[in-house]
This record gives C-alpha cells, structure tokens and sequence, in this order.
C-alpha cells in the first residue's frame, strides 16, 4: 500500500469512527436525528479542525465536502437501526480505534506542514482526543480528559512511537499502523482491565 493511501485511510477511519461515537452518544441520550448528526459531526472533525487551525492548514473538513456527508450519513445509520446493534461498550471501542489512528494521522500531517518532531507529537494527542472531549462536554457527560483512566497516554503512545520509527527510518507505511495499533492495544486494555494513572495525593489509580 502507497504510504499517501495508508495516510488517507488513517484519516478516514479515524473520522468515522468518531463520529460513530458521536451518533452513539446521541440516540443514547434518546436524541433527534438533527442532534445526533450534529455530534457525529463535531467529534468526527473536532481534533483534526483544532489541529488544522494550529499548524495553520486549511481546515479538512471545510476543503472537503464529502467528509460532512460522511459523519451525517453515519449518524443517520446509526438513528435508524435497531438499539440491540450498539449495545455494550461499542461506544468505547469506536473511541478507541478513532483514538489510536487518528493520533497519528495527526502526528503525519504536522510533519508534512513542517511541525518539529515534538510539537507534532502534541499535535497528534490533540487530533486524537479533542474530538471525544468535545463529544463529552456537549453531552454534559464527565470528560474522559478528567478522569485517571488512560486516555490521553494512549494517543501520546501512537504518535510517540509512528514518530520513534520514522526515526529509525521504518518507512511510514509500516511506522503508522504499529503505531496506530499500539495506542489502540493501550487503550482497550484500559477499557478491558480499568487501567488508569495515579491520581495526584493517592499515588495510585482509581479506575473510573
């Protein structure tokens, strides 16, 4: 696969499973279809437009009609069908993978818009993880960003280590999905087992 298409693909997985989550969230709360394709929208491209506006892009979403068309089209899918489709932790996991490949979509478009290595790093974490806060607050749900469980790391994790291989000079089409699939093995086992950070006093976790 030609890395240009494994970055795409990153791109638009890491989209629709956000916005996945974003519709999920939505019909959870027992919404319209005006609202829950208002939050796929806004959590499919909230990381990746504050990203863009940072490193001084074009934002994406705006250059690329398709990619709205995309969110609302997955929200009406998800409004449609039957609740027993997207019980369980789904939400969870759609975050996870949105989470893991995003980061590092985000890290690789900030290398390719001349971002140091560093700053790109931070500029994958907040691709990866703007979305869901978004998604959170304008749910009135408790942010994952403020809660130990491990969410942030997970991001950190994906981009830091895409970033470690393109050091090595691993080329970018292996770089990006062993990153991508560590942040991801990171952040399910966070979901399976509860993993989380100590908290600041207690020196230890406290799993939400």
């Amino acid at each position: 696969m030609e890395t240009q298409t494994l970055i795409r693909l990153l791109d638009v997985i890491g989209i629709g499973v956000f916005a996945l989550s974003g519709a999920l969230m939505a019909v959870r709360m027992r919404q319209t279809l005006v609202t829950a394709s208002f939050f796929a929208l806004v959590t499919g491209v909230g990381g990746g437009s504050v990203r863009d506006l940072l490193i001084g892009a074009p934002v994406f979403w705006v250059q690329d009609g398709v990619i709205a068309a995309v969110c609302i089209a997955i929200a009406l899918i998800v409004w449609i069908t039957p609740e027993r489709w997207w019980r369980g932790k789904l939400l969870e996991w759609a975050d996870a993978v949105g989470l893991a490949a995003y980061a590092v979509f985000g890290t690789a478009k900030a290398l390719a818009w001349g971002v140091p290595p560093v700053p790109a790093l931070l500029m994958g974490v907040i691709t990866g993880c703007v979305g869901g806060i978004i998604r959170d607050v304008l749910a009135g749900a408790p942010s994952i960003i403020m809660r130990p469980e491990i969410y942030v790391t997970a991001a950190a994790l994906a981009s830091g280590l895409f970033l470690l291989l393109l050091w090595l000079s691993v080329p970018t089409a292996l770089a990006a999905p062993l990153g991508a699939l560590a942040g991801f093995l990171l952040r399910g086992a966070a979901i399976r087992w509860s993993l989380a950070l100590p908290i600041y006093g207690t020196g230890r976790g406290d799993p939400a």
